[in-house]
This record gives C-alpha cells, structure tokens and sequence, in this order.
C-alpha cells in the first residue's frame, strides 16, 4: 500500500493543472524534488538567460493597447515599445524615448558597462506606462523566491501557440501571476505591481527582429547626456 500510494501522489503532481508548493515540495521535467524557490528561481533564470536571444515579440495590454519587445545580438542590442514610450539599449547608448504634446523626444544616457545588464531603475518609466519588462519580473520572481511567508503555485498553459509555465504567488507584498515560455520569453503577468495592478499578455513571438526595432523613431529631437551628465 505505501508504494501504490506514492505511485498515486506522483500521477496526481503530474497531471493536476495547479498545485501549491509553499510548506511542501513539487516535481521539475526530470523527476526531482524540488522546493517552491526552486520553482521560482527556475523561472526568473530561464527569463535572465533569454537576455541572450534574438526575438521580437508583441503584447496585449489593458484597454486595447500594445507594447513590444526586440532583441538581437552581436551586438547585444534591445527595444521596448510601450504606450506613449519607447526604451532601446545598445551599445552606444541608453535611449528613452516619450511623446508628449505631439512631439517624441528622446534622452541618450551612457549604455550599460560592458558585459553587464541594464539595472532594474532603467525600466522604471517602461512600468509607468504600463508594460513590465522581463528584468522587472525577474526582481519579482527572486524577491518572491527569498520570501519564506509567500505561498507559491505552478500550472502550464500556452501563450500566443507557445508553451509556458507560471508560477501564482501569494504574499504580502502583492500577489502576482507570471508565465514564462519555453524560449525564456515572458508569456504573460498579472498582478499588483507597487500597489497597482498590471496585464500583460504575449501576442506574438518570432525569432527574427526588424533591425529598424533599434532605430529612434522617426523626427524625434534628440537630448544627449552621454557626455555632459547632467
């Protein structure tokens, strides 16, 4: 009897859509056991190591709106495009763009140091406006890991024809839902994000990227800071 009832328990961890993994443990693809940071930690490193891709991807938000995401390598180079906004690193520069009154203008401040990522602050107009961005799901993602109280669940689902898995978590600082693809893509989030909800949902994704994703939209003025740092 002990041995069919283990048998039952790992059928049913295998086939149930969602189960919660705070106070207990779960299964990954290779049968382990695994705890619910591993689960969480899993997530935000396949979203870290999609850093490295070459995709373009487009997303629904709230209200009928969209937002973007492009990224290519060699040089490592990305775009995000959000309501109002957009948001490209390169090599040469940090550019954030924003229109308003009519008008685009677009602020270059130094690019991040070679070899590191952009920091999280980079992002924060991006949020603002309503799009979240992989680097701010994996600040997520690890502060939820190191959050003993957080009560955590995982499911599978697909996501613009692409399989993801999410993770629900539970806590005090805002409960949230984030899938990830396969790929490392972020398939989707909601949640509250400081105290405000937020949605985002992939749409489509493609392996290739328009290099003119990287380019500043068209009759922008221009503020450099890259030299004056002011």
């Amino acid at each position: 009897m002990p041995a069919a009832s283990t048998t039952l328990r790992l059928l049913a961890v295998s086939v149930i859509a969602s189960l919660t993994v705070t106070g207990c443990q779960s299964l990954d693809d290779a049968g382990r056991t695994i705890g619910h940071a591993d689960l969480v930690n899993d997530l935000a490193s396949r979203l870290d190591r999609a850093l490295e891709l070459t995709y373009s991807a487009d997303y629904q938000l709230p209200g009928g709106r969209t937002a973007s995401i492009a990224q290519a390598q060699d040089p490592a180079r990305s775009a995000y495009s959000y309501p109002g906004g957009k948001l490209t690193v390169t090599e040469d520069a940090t550019t954030e763009c924003a229109a308003t009154g009519g008008r685009t203008v677009c602020t270059l401040a130094p690019p991040p140091a070679p070899g590191s990522k952009p920091t999280v602050a980079v992002f924060a107009e991006a949020k603002r406006r309503g799009m979240l961005t992989p680097p701010l799901v994996v600040s997520m993602l690890t502060d939820a890991a190191f959050d003993p109280d957080a009560v955590i669940g995982q499911s599978d689902t697909t996501v613009a024809g692409r399989h993801a898995t999410c993770v629900d978590v539970e806590r005090a600082a805002g409960d949230f839902t984030a899938c990830v693809t396969t790929e490392g893509v972020l398939g989707s989030f909601t949640g509250q994000v400081d105290g405000r909800p937020m949605e985002v949902a992939l749409s489509r994704y493609s392996e290739t990227v328009d290099g003119a994703a990287f380019e500043l939209p068209a009759g922008a003025g221009v503020v450099d800071k890259r030299t004056t740092g002011s």
